[in-house]
């Protein structure tokens, strides 16, 4: 490597320059001029004489003049390479929050959120222009001012404020609005789940009383059946049996209590009837019976085929013998007040199987006969 280009001569005499200028083509540079080092020289200006500067003291550092103020490191700024090296610094900076920021963008696809970088100390000349002990302890506004506040405004800080609480409070809003939806979805499901289950009650209870109608109906349809069927039964009866006599009057019926019956109570339905009154057969039968008998009076015993026996009491006359068939309808007497009477009536009892008498009423009743 080239060595320096010597300086220029100003003469052998230490005191015999003053002042040498830089960049004065009478000194500087010539070479008929040269320049001695043991030279004494008071100042030395660049591209001119500087009259404010020098001469120089001894500067000594202690340590309360290099004691860091207030927690930030004083950097003493750098003649000519300070403003490039903070201007480094600043665009470090920029370059990495704007990175940052579309890094986050990209990986996201959220809104930018805004980054802030540490505040970093000024970074300045390591001389400082002043001279004066006051400019060396306290920091200038410069250096106060941090890097990640740099070209921001305060338009700007107040927007990004603005838009990360706007973020915060739309995802508060939808949070709430989410849980409102999963309150309102439960609801409307516990609603819908009550709904069917009284819909289902309903349609259960419903059923049921369908069903206990369709029940009563079919059984006041079959009732009606029966008795239709019983009705149509006693008119087919009705035309098989008839009533023992005609123009008559019921007076005493079956089981009524009184002194003038032997037994204490009535056995037979008296047809009270004036004397002569024709007297029929029932029902087709043989007759078993036919002649006296005592309190009877005359009186007449018609066996049906069934084996049920009907007696016709207190008859005037008898019209058929014993063993002699007859048929419904056929005369087999007349009324008359023969044996123990007040007057003159039939005195009828029905015996089911030669066995003991039953009520006269209720049996004609069940042949579809009304007495």
């Amino acid at each position: 490597m080239a060595s320096n280009r010597p300086g220029p001569d100003f003469g052998s005499d230490p005191g015999s320059v003053d002042t040498a200028v830089y960049g004065d083509p009478a000194v500087y540079g010539d070479p008929a001029v040269h320049v001695d080092p043991a030279v004494h020289v008071d100042t030395v200006v660049y591209g001119g004489e500087r009259t404010d500067e020098g001469p120089w003291e001894e500067w000594n550092p202690t340590a309360d003049s290099i004691r860091p103020v207030r927690g930030r490191h004083r950097v003493s700024k750098q003649r000519g390479g300070g403003l490039a090296r903070s201007s480094t610094v600043l665009g470090v900076g920029v370059i990495a929050a704007v990175g940052a920021g579309g890094m986050a963008t990209a990986q996201t696809g959220k809104p930018p959120v805004s980054i802030s970088i540490p505040d970093l100390p000024s970074v300045g000349s390591p001389f400082s222009d002043d001279d004066s002990e006051d400019t060396a302890a306290e920091p200038t506004e410069e250096a106060a001012t941090p890097l990640s506040s740099v070209g921001v405004t305060t338009t700007d800080t107040a927007q990004g404020t603005t838009d990360a609480g706007e973020a915060l409070r739309a995802r508060i809003m939808a949070q709430a609005e989410q849980q409102q939806d999963q309150v309102d979805t439960k609801a409307q499901q516990a609603a819908e789940a009550a709904a069917a289950k009284a819909a289902a009650a309903a349609a259960e209870k419903a059923e049921e009383e369908a069903a206990a109608k369709a029940a009563a109906e079919k059984a006041a349809a079959e009732e009606e059946a029966r008795k239709k069927a019983e009705a149509e039964r006693l008119a087919e009866l009705a035309r098989q049996y008839t009533l023992p006599t005609s123009s008559y009057t019921i007076t005493s019926t079956y089981g009524q209590a009184g002194a003038m019956w032997s037994s204490g109570y009535h056995t037979g339905l008296d047809f009270a009837a004036p004397t002569g009154t024709l007297i029929k057969a029932v029902h087709s039968g043989t007759i078993t019976q036919a002649g006296w008998d005592g309190s009877y009076g005359y009186k007449t015993v018609l066996t049906l085929d069934d084996g049920t026996e009907i007696w016709y009491a207190h008859q005037s006359s008898i019209s058929v013998s014993v063993g002699q068939k007859v048929t419904t309808g056929d005369v087999i007497g007349r009324v008359g007040a023969t044996g123990n009477v007040t007057g003159p009536h039939l005195h009828l009892e029905i015996h089911p199987a030669g066995g003991g008498g039953v009520d006269p009423l209720a049996w004609l009743q069940s042949k579809g006969l009304t007495p």
